[in-house]
């Protein structure tokens, strides 16, 4: 996954507590197990008049002209503003890739599901925890200011507003870890390729009958 050092990007509020993951990508378009084209459907309940369905041509829906993401102003958002419990119901993994397709790389609300908050760790996504009363001053902020921008410092652990008052946050030191290097759980594995290879051909070289391969039809 790519790398996350410091990232700046405008703000889009949604305004809404408890937004369930069946919310964020419905149900209906989990039968794809590729990890690619769920961007297009991000709420997509939320952003359009008509039901959806996989495979769907979006340049002929209907989008919902009062949903927050399809306002002109916050076109090309990258950070997202929630209200507390983000993320909560099931478990899927298709949540934050969706918003990871769409374009968003940091989260900011006051709290998330707990096996949200670890899958936006491993896809790249940067779920950031502050207090509800900062949150409410930042939506009070992008509502009143069209293009606010927010930077986010994940070596220092801070957001940093327009006029450079910064906010700390806190983030897991492992899961810093792995957002500043770029790596998802197969990239931290990878990196004992040499030792695993080691081990490889020294068990093959005791135990030659695990290398055994049945032939068609033996």
């Amino acid at each position: 996954m790519n790398k996350f050092t410091v990232h700046q990007g405008l703000v889009a509020p949604i305004d809404r507590e408890n937004v369930d993951t069946d919310a964020i990508i419905p149900k209906q378009f989990l039968k794809s197990i590729r990890k690619t084209g769920f961007g297009q459907n991000l709420f997509d309940e939320w952003r359009y008049l008509d039901a959806g369905y996989p495979g769907q041509d979006a340049s002929s829906r209907k989008p919902n002209p009062d949903f927050s993401l399809n306002l002109p102003r916050y076109a090309g958002a990258s950070i997202l503003l929630a209200r507390k419990n983000f993320g909560c119901g099931s478990s899927r993994e298709h949540a934050p890739w969706a918003i990871e397709q769409f374009g968003f790389r940091v989260l900011i609300a006051p709290s998330y599901a707990d096996i949200f908050f670890n899958n936006c760790f491993k896809n790249g996504l940067l779920p950031i925890v502050l207090p509800e009363s900062v949150v409410n001053q930042l939506f009070d902020a992008v509502l009143a200011f069209p293009g606010y921008q927010l930077t986010v410092d994940l070596e220092r652990q801070v957001v940093v507003k327009p006029q450079g008052e910064e906010i700390s946050f806190e983030v897991q030191a492992f899961r810093k870890y792995c957002l500043l290097n770029g790596f998802d759980d197969i990239g931290l594995t990878l990196r004992q390729r040499e030792k695993i290879s080691v081990f490889e051909a020294e068990r093959l070289a005791t135990k030659p009958w695990l290398a055994h391969t049945m032939l068609p039809g033996a």
